[in-house]
């Protein structure tokens, strides 16, 4: 026998704390009966839905976290601290490894995934994801560098980018929208056209979005978001 909420934590449900308000609001059954108590303990094969949709354990787990500043996107590194670190334990047994990554100081939506095929399938630049960034930076863009952005860059160094957008947000603030993950390549681009980036943050990657999610927390993307992640 085992706990519900822990079973649900098995099911990838969510974390701890949010199994807790699952139950709270009424969304699961055991044996087709509403059931908030957590600490019941349910036999091996009992039918337990959530939202009527019934549940097994672990299979494909995708987790979004909105990265803080200050921690490198590994899974180990013996010198700084990881974003390893910031999944709370219940997350970090699913096996779960970063979808690309997020330099050091940039912040925002980082993605986790057990699924190595996905995993795969979302970094490869064949698929193209389209990745919004938010970017505070020195000067003001124009027409010219939007118009460079759309053509597709070549930096100094010979890196040749795809065509990505650039729109202007305000005096020093753009939105930059890519679909590859080269080194540091927001960055890169941006002082490519003499806009030195002093803050940036991933809003956006396919269809899903950063959101409301604070900063340094995760959440458990539903079946219906990983489904739209890969669409």
């Amino acid at each position: 026998m085992i706990r519900l909420d822990k079973f649900l934590c098995d099911c990838a449900v969510g974390t701890r704390s949010q199994v807790k308000n699952i139950l709270k609001a009424g969304r699961v059954t055991v044996d087709g009966v509403t059931e908030k108590d957590g600490s019941r303990k349910i036999q091996p094969g009992q039918p337990v839905c959530l939202d009527g949709e019934a549940l097994s354990q672990t299979g494909t787990v995708v987790v979004m976290l909105n990265k803080p500043a200050g921690y490198v996107t590994a899974t180990a590194d013996e010198k700084e601290p990881t974003v390893m670190e910031l999944l709370p334990a219940d997350v970090r047994k699913w096996d779960v490894k970063p979808v690309g990554r997020l330099d050091k100081q940039t912040e925002g939506l980082l993605l986790f995934t057990n699924d190595g095929d996905l995993l795969h399938r979302l970094i490869s630049p064949k698929k193209e994801i389209p990745k919004v960034y938010y970017a505070k930076h020195q000067g003001t863009a124009t027409r010219a560098d939007i118009q460079a952005f759309a053509e597709g860059l070549t930096l100094g160094d010979g890196t040749v980018c795809l065509p990505a957008k650039l729109e202007i947000v305000g005096e020093g603030e753009s939105l930059i929208t890519v679909c590859e993950g080269k080194y540091h390549q927001v960055r890169r681009m941006m002082a490519s056209r003499n806009m030195h980036v002093d803050y940036l943050e991933r809003r956006e990657e396919g269809k899903l979005a950063l959101g409301d999610l604070p900063r340094g927390q995760v959440r458990i993307l539903t079946e219906d978001e990983i489904n739209l992640l890969e669409k």
